[in-house]
């Protein structure tokens, strides 16, 4: 997409993205950090990354195994 436009076009592009960036409202790590801290330790029991899928629920476990004779 971007080799089809002209250098004028891709500018006009970084600039509106630039625009919209600029009115994005910040907020200091500081604070963002404690707040995804809570937020991680307050769900990780039910986290299936953490505590695993239970084997009658995992729709990925091996139905079957492959025997070549």
């Amino acid at each position: 997409m971007a080799q089809d436009m002209t250098e004028k076009e891709l500018i006009k592009m970084e600039l509106d993205q630039l625009k919209k960036e600029v009115k994005t409202e910040r907020q200091k790590v500081s604070k963002t950090a404690g707040e995804l801290k809570n937020y991680i330790e307050s769900n990780a029991a039910e986290d299936p990354l953490l505590k695993g899928i239970p084997e009658d629920k995992n729709p990925f476990k091996e139905k079957g195994g492959c025997i070549i004779s």
